[in-house]
């Protein structure tokens, strides 16, 4: 499923094109002028990533990301990002915003510095991980169960970072800010800046006595099993996000989200179709089981415009099945399979 093709815009159309590729086609297909509810599901999802510049830079990188979790950030929230196993690949671009500071005076331009809310300062790392599926695995909803290496609540403080039966304290150094000042020098002279207070971290508070297990960080090092719901159709390079479970917080900060990138395996026998649209994007084409050469598929709304009228023709592709002459012993084998099962 293509936003774009969906909305009937480019992908290099402008916010304005794509509001009112929406509101035209909302208006078609919207529910309560008995309009097909499916399609009127589809263009809404298609205007929420498109219309937000952050979701669209991201499905333009990365394809559809299929949210198993509650509307949340996407992907570069944290910058955890990487590839791996499923041991997890979490990390981050580090204090470029302190660069700026101590050179300029001022915050980074790119949102990077330590000026962050407290949320952000405990909030836990993103997680991606990849899998890979074989084929038949995408002809309907399935369930993956990994085990991932992470940061986790800590059993004995459950997350406070404090010694069980010891409060959590206001910070002594920033008085609860989170914030001390400090006096720098660059060539333009002298100036004060604020800066993460070095006692507690940014935080404000500090465990009056920290956690024998965690050392007041209220998350330790452990694994978690996390099931993945993978829906059908899923393509190789799609990610599914799962909310709330990346590396948990700092002292009950919010956790993490986990990523996770699918892979399907290459099969010996079939793969996957992909055509041309009349504007040269890529259409993917389901082949149901047991379609005979000389069947025509109907791609829905993909042809000519209607002459003076609002919508588009269909598209129609017949299929020609080609026999190989020459199949290896490993294809023979599986064809026989087939035969003995009725097929």
């Amino acid at each position: 499923m293509d936003y774009y093709e969906i909305l009937g815009v480019k992908k290099d159309a402008s916010p304005e094109e794509i509001r009112k590729a929406f509101h035209r086609l909302a208006h078609k297909y919207h529910p309560d002028k008995g309009g097909d509810e499916k399609k009127f599901k589809e263009i809404n999802e298609a205007y929420q990533v498109l219309s937000d510049k952050q979701k669209r830079a991201q499905y333009d990188q990365f394809g559809r990301i299929f949210d198993q979790g509650q509307p949340g950030s996407g992907p570069f929230e944290g910058w955890a990002w990487g590839t791996g196993s499923q041991g997890g690949v979490e990390f981050d671009f580090g204090d470029i915003g302190d660069i700026f500071e101590d050179f300029f005076g001022v915050s980074s331009p790119f949102g990077m510095g330590r000026r962050s809310s407290r949320k952000d300062i405990k909030r836990g790392k993103d997680i991606q991980v990849d899998i890979e599926i074989p084929l038949e695995q995408t002809l309907k909803n399935s369930v993956e169960k990994i085990t991932i290496e992470k940061q986790i609540v800590c059993h004995r403080c459950q997350g406070t970072g404090a010694e069980p039966g010891s409060k959590i304290k206001e910070c002594f150094s920033c008085r609860g800010t989170g914030q001390v000042q400090q006096i720098k020098k660059n060539i333009f002279g002298s100036y004060t800046k604020l800066t993460i207070c070095p006692e507690c971290r940014g935080e404000g508070t500090t465990p009056e006595k920290p956690c024998i297990v965690c050392g007041g960080e209220g998350r330790i090092k452990g694994q978690e099993t996390v099931e993945i719901n993978i829906p059908a159709g899923i393509d190789t390079n799609q990610i599914i996000r799962l909310d709330g479970k990346g590396g948990a917080g700092k002292r009950g900060g919010k956790p993490g989200n986990l990523f996770v990138r699918i892979f399907v395996k290459k099969h010996p026998v079939f793969e996957r179709i992909e055509i041309k649209s009349l504007e040269g994007t890529t259409l993917l084409l389901e082949i149901p089981a047991g379609t005979e050469s000389g069947s025509v598929l109907r791609i829905s709304g993909k042809g000519i415009p209607h002459f003076g009228r609002i919508g588009r023709g269909n598209l129609y592709v017949e299929l020609k099945i080609k026999t190989p002459k020459k199949i290896t012993k490993e294809q023979k084998k599986l064809l026989e399979e087939l035969k003995k099962q009725g097929l």
